[in-house]
């Protein structure tokens, strides 16, 4: 059957750019993007008593939200002629439903490209190095013929890496290049990212096998994938409980988190990230992310002499 997508109605330039924001998906991946790349430098600065917070943080921050952003957009471009056979799809998918053109689409894609690389070189050679990873990654997961997201392992694998570990890095390594004990935290995020793309392809098993994808889900079944997921969260709080008792975090942060929790537990989260109905620990993503991003907005705070914590 072949794909169908919209072209036919005029769309206003307001449309247009309102097509643009949305085309970043922006709210699927700012509200992780910034604490994991503000914690990678603060723990640099924690860790390293020679290395100052600086500038530095805001377009390094700016520029993983870019590059983020291009992930999503090149996504959406590759997937635009299969999504406008799903009508859920088609409606989420600017491209799919005509508002911006397939060419539009890969031209806000190539200068979110090139402005998240620019910036990403204020951080410095080894950042820049991170960020340009990144990028590529972003580019291969989803574009034709190399479809990272369709094939077992690399799906898993550069999802993990460019959705967490890297982002971490960037921050990191602008201000240290020696992380030590922090390997664990990025060992921990990059767990929990895998964790993450575990439930996601879970949830789009039936969709995703019809389609014909050869992922991971595809690959081990639902019962194996499960079994991956549950063990990438253990690992990743063990890699997070590790860090905390080497002294990577201030200890005073540990009442922020648990203030934190016993705060987001008072709540009933009934969708997860993607915005469906939780199911299982769905249910814990939202409120992980209030607490991680708390935890590290104090820990800033803190930093630049907003409040004491001793």
């Amino acid at each position: 059957m072949a794909a169908t997508i919209d072209s036919t109605t005029t769309f206003q330039l307001s449309d247009k750019a309102k097509a643009l924001l949305r085309l970043t998906r922006w709210r699927e991946h700012v509200p992780y993007t910034i604490p994991a790349v503000a914690v990678g430098a603060m723990m640099a600065v924690h860790l390293n008593e020679t290395a100052l917070l600086d500038w530095r943080l805001v377009p390094v921050i700016i520029a993983n939200i870019l590059a983020m952003s291009f992930a999503f957009m090149i996504n959406d471009v590759a997937d635009a002629p299969d999504d406008a056979l799903n009508p859920k799809k088609k409606a989420h998918n600017v491209i799919s439903s005509g508002i911006l053109s397939n060419k539009e689409g890969k031209l806000a894609s190539g200068i979110t490209f090139v402005a998240s690389l620019a910036l990403f070189a204020l951080g410095g050679p080894m950042t820049l190095a991170l960020g340009a990873l990144t990028l590529i990654l972003s580019y291969l997961y989803s574009a034709h013929p190399y479809r990272f997201k369709a094939r077992p392992i690399t799906d898993v694998v550069s999802h993990v890496l460019m959705l967490s570990g890297l982002l971490v890095m960037t921050g990191y390594f602008t201000y240290d290049n020696a992380p030590g004990p922090a390997w664990l935290v990025i060992a921990g995020a990059t767990l929990f990212s895998a964790y993450g793309q575990f439930y996601n392809q879970i949830d789009d098993y039936d969709v995703d096998k019809e389609a014909g994808l050869k992922n991971t889900v595809v690959l081990l079944g639902k019962t194996g994938t499960k079994v991956l997921m549950y063990t990438s969260a253990v690992g990743a709080l063990v890699c997070f409980a590790v860090a905390v008792f080497a002294g990577v975090f201030p200890t005073w942060l540990g009442t922020v988190a648990l203030i934190t929790i016993f705060a987001a537990a008072l709540f009933v989260w009934e969708t997860d990230m993607r915005g469906n109905a939780a199911v299982g620990s769905g249910a814990i993503q939202k409120p992980g992310l209030l607490v991680a991003n708390m935890i590290v907005l104090m820990w800033i705070a803190a930093y630049l002499g907003m409040f004491s914590a001793a």
